[in-house]
């Protein structure tokens, strides 16, 4: 399951500019559905512009998806840095017409992008050791 936030006012639509967004609604999303894993509420955004990206971005930093109404190119740098795809959509887009699409895609054909987030999400195979003492090397025991 994939974590995928909103930018919503209301929880219906996504209607939020990242940085002024009060609020986030975070779904669990797979190729069999979704649901509501939980709405994350935020103080006023600061006046200050690193203060108020960087609460935003704590609010979301277990995401792999932002949907957004809009963001500043500063903020959306921020967001690529922390391995989260921002999608800017547009204002009053329909928060299930987005999960209904995500899970069509989760279930179908992901775009390279999204198999690229969901093969960085797969358990990773034990890493084999490549060192080996010198003494088993000059040995001739390469096993």
């Amino acid at each position: 399951m994939l974590k995928i936030a909103f930018a919503t006012g209301d929880g219906t639509a996504v209607d939020q500019h990242f940085g002024w967004c009060r609020r986030f609604d975070v779904y669990e999303v797979g190729p069999e559905g979704s649901h509501l894993f939980e709405t994350r509420l935020l103080e006023a955004a600061s006046d200050d512009e690193q203060d108020k990206i960087e609460s935003r971005l704590a609010a979301v930093t277990d995401c792999v998806i932002l949907n957004i109404a809009d963001i500043g190119g500063t903020a959306a740098a921020k967001v690529v840095k922390a391995k989260i795809h921002p999608v800017k959509v547009a204002k009053g887009t329909s928060v299930e017409d987005l999960l209904t699409r995500y899970v069509a895609t989760l279930a179908g054909t992901p775009p390279p992008w999204l198999r690229k987030v969901l093969k960085a999400r797969e358990p990773q195979p034990a890493a084999q050791s490549w060192t080996r003492s010198v003494a088993a090397v000059l040995k001739g025991d390469a096993a």
